[in-house]
């Protein structure tokens, strides 16, 4: 077709209508949800605790020095 386009057009609730066509994952139940935060509040907490590793360290200074 002539002047068609194949953008999609956005909703008057910010979502466009290609997304309202796509079914997303099914929602997770409250109980999952809080297994979840818990256990990825605790990894993240033993890795936070721990020093940061050379190769981190190295990409901090990198990004600390101005570009030439």
């Amino acid at each position: 077709m002539a002047g068609a386009s194949s953008m999609s057009k956005t909703r008057s609730d910010g979502s466009s209508t290609a997304d309202a066509a796509r079914p997303g994952p099914p929602p997770l139940n409250a109980g999952i949800r809080r297994h979840l935060g818990i256990s990825l509040r605790s990894l993240y907490a033993e890795i936070l605790s721990e020093p940061p590793s050379a190769r981190i360290e190295a990409v901090l200074a990198r990004l600390g020095t101005p570009k030439r």
